[in-house]
Parts: C-alpha cells; structure tokens; sequence
C-alpha cells in the first residue's frame, strides 16, 4: 500500500514536469505568433491555456486526495504542499504565456513588433522559455545548485526589461503611445513568467531541504508570485 502511495506521490511530480514542457512550449510559441503575425499558432497558445488548467485540476485533486487518504508525514506533506504551489505558478505562467499571443491577436494582420524591436522580444521569449525548461529539469533532478543558477538566468531577464525601457523611453522613440503600451506589457509578461518559473525552483530547495530560501530582496520564496498581471483583453 505504502509502495502505491510514493508511486502516486512520484506521478504527482511527473505531471508537474511535463506541465513545464506545456508552458515552454507555449511561451515559445506565443513568442513566434507575436513575431511573425502568426494567428494560428496565437489561437493554439490561447487554446492549449484551457488544456493546461485542466491539468492543474487533476494535479490539485491527486494532492488532496492523498492528504486525506494517506496523512502525509512531515517530508511528504511538503512535497504536496509544495506540487500545490507548482500548479499555481504553471497555471500563471499559462495565463502570461495566452496574454502575449492575445497582444499578437489584436493587432493581427498588423505585426504587433516594431522590426527594431524584434530582437528584444525575441530574447526575451527565449530566456523566459529557457527558464521554464530549467524548473522542469529541476523538479526531475530535485538539484538544488541548478535551482540557485535559475536566480543568475533571472537576472538577464531584468537587463532585457531595462534596456527595453531604454528604448521606449528614448525621444526618439517613433512607434506612439498604443505600441509603447504593448511592448511594456509584454516585457513584464515575460518578466512575471521568468519570476514563476524561480519560484518553482524554490519551491524544490523546500522540498529537498524542508527551509524555503531567501529570494533577492530578502523575501521568503514565492512571495508576491501570485501578483496581478496586468492584461489588456480583460481576462
């Protein structure tokens, strides 16, 4: 019996694993829809963001039912509490990666990037990608160095958002008022999936560690991972 519980408990992970895949996949796809005025790959993020919360939901339901079922000792209660805060931060990074393919859904036919802007944008899609696939590599390996190098990766996300500031912030800046808004949302949608995708790794030093680590700034991990996004198509 107790054999079937940690299979259960190692199938809860599994699925968290391979909801990292969906995110990166979208967060790369939202990213191409945006740069190529690509509505159909826009349409299949926005739709594959109800696929994903579905997920969540059977991994929520997995969770509970253990809890009630099985009373988890102290290590096992962490690793559900922990897959409880995983699925919410999936969830989200679902949400922003369908908020960026909705900005490329809007301004269909027209490409929603400036062409100077491209490289921006397309390094931001990257790292936040990258980043995504790096939480799910550690939520496989359970490796806690791996999961204070997503920190250094975090950083580069901030340097694009600055220097995307920059740009849009230059007198020079020929694009008008409706594309700087854009562009800001996107940039903190990127940013907000980068911020999710360390505090799953945070989540795991607690499980392997049973001590929540200290983000930048001096805050627990997670804290604040659950702030509004602002989103410009009221969903």
């Amino acid at each position: 019996m107790r054999d079937s519980y940690h299979e259960q408990l190692d199938d809860i992970l599994a699925e968290l694993e391979r909801m990292t895949r969906t995110v990166s996949t979208a967060v790369r796809r939202s990213t191409a829809a945006l740069l190529e005025a690509d509505i159909r790959k826009a349409e299949e993020v926005i739709a594959a963001d109800i696929q994903l919360d579905a997920a969540g939901e059977g991994v929520e339901e997995k969770v509970f039912e253990l809890m009630a079922r099985q009373s988890p000792v102290a290590n096992e209660l962490r690793m559900l509490v922990a897959a409880l805060r995983m699925v919410a931060d999936l969830e989200r990074m679902g949400d922003l990666a369908a908020h960026v393919s909705k900005i490329a859904r809007m301004r269909y036919p027209a490409p929603a990037i400036p062409a100077e802007l491209h490289d921006v944008i397309q390094e931001m899609g990257t790292v936040a990608g990258t980043m995504v696939d790096a939480a799910g590599d550690v939520i496989s390996t359970r490796d806690v160095e791996a999961a204070g190098r997503l920190e250094a990766t975090d950083d580069q996300m901030d340097k694009l958002r600055t220097n995307q500031f920059r740009l849009m912030m230059d007198d020079a800046w020929p694009h008008g008022v409706e594309v700087a808004v854009d562009i800001a949302l996107l940039g903190r949608y990127y940013e907000r999936i980068s911020d999710h995708a360390v505090s799953m790794a945070r989540r795991v030093v607690y499980l392997v560690t049973g001590e929540l680590p200290v983000a930048i700034g001096g805050t627990a991990a997670g804290s604040g991972a659950g702030a509004s996004t602002p989103n410009p198509n009221g969903n």
